[in-house]
């Protein structure tokens, strides 16, 4: 798309460059400014920052800093914003960890969204269904992906669509015709479908467990959510005891029986996530193991991810950790009912912020200077407009690959006394090559 229009492009510490006359170019994935006179402007989609909207301008923050102002566009204005906010919601349709099936796309609809502070958006969108959540692609602002196992409502009102999630957020859907029957049902198949699942893979692990227990379990368990061992216990006492059981005949299962003798027990966490690959990967366990004490000499101030599949020896895998606190604040605790308190608001949020990436975790481990590489730019996205990504960053201590139990204990010891010794929360463990490079 081709248009004429003006700009100013300011930056912070460099001189305002103004020009009326110029022509404006989006492409697939990239945008350029040609002034009459002047040096032209190009830059990826990819290093936008904000796209925001008012008084017939389109003001786009970049990755540079600088902020390009477009106005005079008369009255291709409407095209092309819309053209610029599609294609970058492309783009980060393919790099915002969404990377499973399609299962209902093309759904046109205007939506409004109200959060439970009452702050309100509306417009025009396209809705799609992926395996595992519910993807709202506005024309005018950016992409919002819900995963399923927030929606505590679904309900059809006055030819709309009525979506409730856990946090509080209201989406009205309406104006979609005789899409609106169609969509409801798809939308509530996909969530049933996933809910079925888990059902299944609980009643294979506790085969005589009843139909209304298996429920409980899996609306506890419900898509790649981590319940705590009492939780678990309260609705399926033999449940925890199978998992942990298939967990010790697989791969890692030496790994988790050395993490849990570290860990505050009662706090272990254990989920079942849908692989990203589908049917092909199939589920797999998941565990948050928090190890923390009052006791300076103990280790403590991490909590360790480990995940656990029939297929992880052929794959590969790792132990990720994370900083429970503060570095300087976790020996400030001097009660144990404080840091139990503070561990189950963490458990909360990790939660959360796995599900917000997809469970993908390269974008946690990969430092800053990678994704400038060509690669991982697509990264750059994620990490600009994922907030629970850029949370997992911040928490982010290190990964161990699986090299052997022998070789991976040593490193764990090895990523703990480093964590006890540091005092900047923002550095990271790196394991240390030998000659060998090992």
């Amino acid at each position: 798309m081709e248009v004429s229009l003006s700009y100013y492009l300011k930056g912070k510490d460099t001189p305002t460059v103004k020009e009326e006359e110029a022509k404006g170019i989006l492409e697939e994935s990239s945008v350029s400014v040609m002034p009459q006179f002047g040096q032209p402007i190009y830059f990826s989609v990819r290093d936008i920052v904000t796209i925001t909207e008012g008084n017939y301008r389109i003001h786009i923050e970049l990755t540079s800093g600088e902020t390009l102002t477009l106005y005079n566009l008369g009255y291709k204005y409407e095209d092309f914003l819309r053209t610029l906010c599609t294609i970058r919601n492309e783009t980060f349709i393919k790099d915002m960890l969404m990377a499973e099936a399609v299962k209902q796309s093309g759904v046109k609809a205007k939506f409004t969204r109200t959060t439970k502070d009452g702050e309100e958006v509306s417009g025009e969108c396209e809705l799609r269904l992926y395996e595992t959540a519910l993807v709202l692609i506005p024309e005018k602002s950016d992409i919002r992906r819900t995963p399923y196992c927030y929606l505590t409502k679904i309900a059809k009102e006055n030819f709309s669509l009525i979506i409730e999630t856990d946090s509080g957020d209201r989406i009205i859907l309406s104006k979609m015709g005789k899409y609106l029957d169609y969509f409801a049902r798809a939308l509530s198949e996909a969530v049933n479908e996933l809910s079925l699942k888990v059902q299944a893979t609980i009643k294979e692990l506790v085969p005589d467990a009843d139909p209304l227990t298996v429920r409980k379990a899996a609306a506890m368990m419900k898509e790649g959510q981590a319940a705590r061992k009492e939780d678990i216990d309260s609705v399926c006492p033999r449940l925890w005891t199978a998992m942990e059981e298939k967990v010790k005949h697989l791969e890692n299962g030496q790994e988790y029986e050395f993490l849990s003798s570290l860990a505050v027990t009662e706090n272990i966490c254990i989920g079942l996530k849908r692989g990203l690959m589908g049917d092909l990967t199939g589920e797999y366990l998941w565990f948050l193991i928090p190890i923390y004490s009052l006791d300076p000499a103990k280790p403590g101030n991490v909590v360790a991810m480990e995940s656990v599949t029939e297929e992880e020896k052929e794959h590969g895998s790792a132990t990720y950790f994370f900083r429970l606190t503060g570095r300087k604040e976790y020996p400030k605790f001097d009660n144990i009912d404080e840091l139990h308190n503070a561990t189950e608001i963490f458990i909360k949020r990790i939660n959360r912020c796995m599900l917000a990436v997809n469970f993908r975790r390269e974008p946690i481990y990969l430092p800053s200077e990678s994704m400038m590489k060509p690669h991982f730019q697509k990264y750059r996205i994620a990490v600009s407009a994922i907030p629970e990504l850029r949370k997992l960053r911040e928490l982010f201590i290190g990964r161990i690959i699986h090299r052997g139990p022998g070789q991976w204990e040593k490193d764990v010891r090895d990523l703990m006394r480093f964590n006890a010794r540091a005092e900047n929360d923002e550095v990271k463990w790196r394991k240390k090559l030998t000659k060998g490079g090992d």
